[in-house]
């Protein structure tokens, strides 16, 4: 049987070590500031990025990877891997045009199998599924076994977050439901879900360690009882905050494995700096 590749994108925010061990490409996303545009992760790294988010004045934008790219992109990954079956797994077409982007690839490139899984979730709640993926790949499932198994993920993952405003968000029209929130007292902390690829309204609190708090507890509650293998923590870096979340997550959740993940530049362009989540899921 022909080597399945799993590829996916940068926002799915796995680190340069898991995609070398499991052979994963990755197609980057593009931040545009000012003048300049630069590759999510390869010419603009996250620790720049959010110093650059508190520093500078002005306000970056982002985008998906043209069709183009991806054409190039799928034609490198098959004659690296020697190999004309590709599933590429991406970040929510609520929330980007990735998945566009990569289907009219697809359509222009009749040579290759080319299968384009739309996560409907974001960062590691794309990650898990890409991982997951990856490991049946490398055991030798069928394609039909594979996508099966990431439609069953899809659809029991979980993405909980808080952030310190909804600017970001608004900015970048990614706002969804949460649009309610708007125009309330800054001192309100919004909690945030994804919900069908979109960003949800869950409440509001005053608090930003209540903020946390609630997450945690509303992820409990979709948890009942049974601890999640991984639990993905997201974060923005330089956060005083990430050790009361994780030890939150590890009381409440009590996953086999707790993992901490930075937010890419992209993601991080539309939440802002100090938000916190937790990703995982229950099937």
């Amino acid at each position: 049987m022909e080597r399945i590749v799993i590829v996916t994108d940068s926002t799915a925010g796995l680190s340069a070590e898991v995609l070398a061990e499991w052979d994963i490409p990755v197609i980057p996303l593009n931040v545009h500031w000012g003048e300049v545009s630069y590759k999510d992760g390869e010419t603009l790294d996250a620790e720049t990025f959010y110093r650059w988010l508190q520093e500078r004045a002005d306000f970056p934008k982002t985008s998906q990877p043209s069709a183009g790219e991806f054409m190039a992109f799928f034609d490198d990954v098959a004659r690296r891997f020697q190999t004309k079956t590709i599933v590429g797994i991406f970040i929510s077409s609520e929330l980007s045009g990735t998945c566009t982007s990569a289907l009219l690839a697809q359509q222009d490139m009749p040579e290759l199998d080319i299968t384009v899984f739309d996560s409907r979730s974001v960062s590691m709640g794309a990650g898990l599924m890409v991982l997951e993926a990856a490991r049946m790949a490398r055991e030798g499932a069928s394609k039909e076994t594979l996508l099966a198994r990431l439609a069953q993920l899809r659809d029991g993952m979980h993405v909980f977050f808080a952030v310190d405003t909804l600017e970001y968000l608004h900015r970048g029209g990614r706002i969804g439901g949460a649009a309610r929130f708007l125009g309330t007292a800054l001192n309100l902390k919004p909690i945030l879900m994804l919900k069908e690829g979109r960003v949800e309204s869950l409440e509001k609190v005053r608090l930003r360690r209540k903020s946390l708090q609630r997450v945690v507890e509303v992820a409990a509650g979709q948890v009942n009882g049974r601890p999640p293998a991984t639990v993905a923590i997201l974060h923005t870096g330089g956060n005083g905050d990430l050790g009361f979340m994780t030890d939150l997550v590890e009381q409440q959740l009590k996953p086999l494995q707790v993992t901490h993940n930075l937010l890419t530049p992209v993601v991080g362009t539309h939440v802002g700096p100090g938000a916190l989540g937790v990703v995982f899921y229950t099937v």
